[in-house]
C-alpha cells in the first residue's frame, strides 16, 4: 500500500442542530484519485471545506503527511501541501494571467511578495509559469487581465495557480462546471496526468459520471453527512448501499 498522505479521523461539524459531516473516516494514498460522490446535502463540498481549512471541525481530526493540522487555517494548509483550486480564484484579478501564475509560483519558493519589479528581474520565475501555461492551453492569453477571461479561462487558470503551489494533495470540486465541452477535457487531462504521479494524490468532487469512471481509482460515498460506501469504482457503484440510495437517477446526480 502506498503512503497515506491525507486522512481524516471520525472528521465532524455541526451547524446547530444538524450533523452535516458525521464522523467521517478516510485515508487517501499517493498515487490515488478519489471521487467523492452523493445526492445534494450528502455533505460532500463541507467534507473538502473541513480538509481544507474553510470551516472548523466540531469534532475529529485531519492530518496531512502524518502532522495534524485540524486546527490549522487555510493559509497553513496550503503551505504544507494541501492544494484546493477554488481557493485561487481570481487571485489578483486586475493582473495579468501569467503574472497571476507567476506570482504564486514566487511564494511557493519563498521569494516573497515584492510583485512585478521582483519578478520581471527573474526569468526563471517566467519560464516556469509559462510552461504551466502551456499546459492549461492558457499560453496565448499570458497578457490578459484576469478579469476579462471567459468563464471556462476562469476555471483553467483556477488549475494552473494549483500547478504553481504544487500540493501534494490535489483537491478539485467540480473542476469542470460550467465550462463548454470543447473546454473540459483540457482540465480533465491535466487531472489524469497529476494522478500519475506517485507521490500526489487527487480529490474529486464530481457528478458526472462518465468522468468519475474514466478517472476514479476510489469512490467514497457520503449520505446525510456520513460515509456510506468506499471502494473500487466497480464495487461501489454495485454495492447494494448506492444501489438503494442512487440507482432511482442513474447514478448521473451523484
Amino acid at each position: 500500500m502506498s503512503q497515506i498522505l491525507l486522512q481524516t479521523e471520525a472528521l465532524s461539524v455541526r451547524f446547530g442542530g444538524h450533523l452535516a459531516v458525521d464522523a467521517v473516516s478516510c485515508a487517501f494514498h499517493a498515487g490515488e484519485l478519489t471521487a467523492i460522490v452523493g445526492p445534494n446535502g450528502a455533505g460532500k463540498t463541507t467534507y473538502f471545506n473541513l480538509i481544507s481549512g474553510q470551516i472548523a471541525a466540531s469534532s475529529g481530526t485531519v492530518t496531512l503527511m502524518g502532522q495534524d493540522i485540524t486546527r490549522l487555517g487555510v493559509s497553513d494548509r496550503c503551505r504544507r501541501g494541501l492544494g484546493r483550486a477554488f481557493q485561487l480564484t481570481n487571485l489578483f484579478p486586475m493582473l495579468s494571467v501569467l503574472e497571476n501564475v507567476r506570482l504564486v509560483i514566487q511564494s511557493r519558493r519563498n521569494m516573497g511578495f515584492r510583485l512585478l519589479s521582483m519578478a520581471d528581474s527573474h526569468t526563471a520565475l517566467t519560464a516556469s509559469a509559462m510552461e504551466i501555461l502551456e499546459r492549461v492551453r492558457l499560453a496565448d492569453q499570458k497578457d490578459q487581465a484576469v478579469s476579462e477571461l471567459s468563464h471556462g479561462d476562469q476555471r483553467k487558470l483556477e488549475v494552473a495557480l494549483l500547478l504553481g503551489l504544487d500540493p501534494k494533495v490535489f483537491m478539485f470540486d467540480e473542476p469542470t462546471a460550467g465550462m463548454s465541452v470543447d473546454e473540459a477535457p483540457v482540465i480533465l487531462d491535466l487531472i489524469a496526468e497529476i494522478k500519475q504521479d506517485k507521490e500526489r494524490t487527487v480529490l474529486l468532487v464530481e457528478h458526472k459520471l462518465d468522468v468519475i469512471r474514466s478517472l476514479a481509482d476510489r469512490i467514497i460515498v457520503l449520505h446525510n453527512g456520513a460515509l456510506a460506501a468506499d471502494g473500487p469504482p466497480a464495487e461501489v457503484m454495485s454495492s447494494s448501499v448506492v444501489q438503494e440510495a442512487y440507482m432511482g437517477k442513474e447514478l448521473q446526480d451523484v
